[in-house]
């Protein structure tokens, strides 16, 4: 299964769902991420965090979804409210779309140990869910019976 996920500056909650994916289900689950107007960057806080949980930063980078084209995603998931309210690329027709909105960890103003706090808790919330996609990855379904599981995992 192929994932493309989406949020509209691709430099933290995509950036940590592309990562953790890959790094719990590599192999089940091929996880890309990307923006609709990306920073050009990641955010540092995002590297640090994933390092911290074992997760591999390695290639990571803020880009757009039009680097995507040729992708060809199953399933496309928005990580962010106002990605989630954007008309997708012609190019991801074929595909699924769900939104699983994540809380950004990277506008929390607060100590050291509250922003820790928060990345740990969204990256916490994405392992939950990647547990989730790979039952479903296994299970190898169709469009509609796929889209039928997310919605009862709490995708809209």
């Amino acid at each position: 299964m192929k994932i493309l996920y989406i949020c509209t500056h691709n430099r933290c909650r995509s950036i940590l769902s592309e990562a953790i994916t890959n790094g719990m289900a590599g192999g089940l689950i091929d996880a890309k991420s990307a923006g609709s107007q990306p920073a050009g960057e990641v955010h540092p806080l995002s590297l640090k965090y994933l390092e911290q949980a074992g997760y591999q930063t390695t290639g990571l980078i803020s880009q757009s979804w039009d680097d995507f084209e040729d992708f060809e995603p199953d399933l496309v998931i928005t990580v962010c409210d106002s990605a989630a309210g954007e008309a997708c690329p012609l190019y991801f027709g074929k595909s699924l779309k769900v939104h699983w909105g994540l809380s950004d960890p990277s506008k929390l103003e607060g100590s050291e140990a509250q922003q820790a706090a928060a990345f740990m808790d969204t990256i916490k919330a994405i392992e939950e869910r990647v547990e989730q996609l790979k039952t479903l990855a296994q299970r190898h379904l169709d469009a509609t019976q796929l889209k039928f599981e997310l919605s009862m995992l709490g995708a809209k």
